[in-house]
């Protein structure tokens, strides 16, 4: 994109890719459950004079179909970003969900994504990730996740608000800081993915191994991680790759916006 982009919106196979920014640098930003592209409005506010942020809402999460594969997932990635920076790999940047349909993305398109930048899930599919969790941390995700697949299953094939109410539920527990009134049950869709094989599953999900640089940057205060020691020690080992934890929950942009966004700052461009 022109180094002079700024607020522009351009439509990819019916998804609005929003970019805003006035840098050659392009940033892919990808949110999870239950947010919207609103996710990132204070990381684009902090990075846009260094790069151009692009930003969407998933699809089915607002409008479109109820559920997408891992497959046309990554295919739509693919389009979205040789529409946006052609001639460039771009950096991702990625929260819940989104790190994991972008790691999928980055490893079956490496040549398309020069760094990743990751929030609060790492090796989500790993044995060492399954054995760090005890009986108690293993009842709890499955107990939410299960839930919200079922409140995605009901909301489609029986009653949209009792589908909405259960999901609301549930991200009020969790303390979700997004706003009530822009979550429904259709973004419920990768948790049916997950435990009912909806859309194909993630039985086509590889081990994450990725072939570009990465900063980690995760909560420290939760029941439960979303990545496992190991993980941690092989990305902090991996030479232009960092890890940053953070004290805070799993919204670790909303939470610790400046922390965060200093944090980015050094590792893309190492200001102090």
């Amino acid at each position: 994109m022109s180094s002079n982009t700024t607020d522009i919106c351009i439509t990819v196979q019916g998804t609005e890719v929003w970019l805003q920014g006035q840098g050659d640098e392009v940033i892919l930003m990808l949110h999870g459950w239950p947010d919207t592209r609103a996710l990132w409005d204070g990381t684009v506010a902090a990075l846009q004079d260094r790069a151009t942020c692009a930003r969407l809402t998933l699809p089915g999460f607002e409008t479109g179909p109820s559920a997408i594969s891992l497959d046309e997932m990554c295919q739509l990635l693919r389009q979205i970003v040789d529409r946006i920076s052609p001639g460039k790999a771009v950096t991702l940047m990625l929260h819940d969900w989104g790190c994991i349909f972008g790691y999928e993305f980055a490893m079956r398109h490496p040549d398309r994504v020069a760094r990743v930048v990751a929030v609060d899930v790492g090796d989500h599919n790993s044995g060492a990730l399954l054995r760090s969790w005890g009986t108690k941390e293993k009842l709890s995700v499955m107990g939410y996740q299960v839930w919200l697949a079922l409140a995605w299953k009901l909301g489609g094939h029986f009653s949209e608000k009792i589908g909405t109410r259960m999901t609301r539920a549930m991200a009020r527990w969790l303390r979700c800081p997004t706003d009530p009134a822009t979550i429904t049950h259709t973004m419920n869709y990768p948790y049916a993915m997950r435990w009912f094989g909806t859309a194909g599953g993630f039985k086509g999900a590889s081990q994450i191994q990725l072939p570009m640089p990465l900063l980690f940057v995760y909560g420290e205060r939760k029941p439960f991680m979303f990545h496992s020691a190991k993980w941690l020690e092989k990305v902090a080992a991996t030479p232009g790759s960092a890890v940053q934890g953070l004290p805070c929950g799993h919204w670790v942009m909303i939470s610790r916006p400046e922390a965060f966004h200093a944090r980015v700052r050094h590792w893309l461009w190492g200001e102090a």
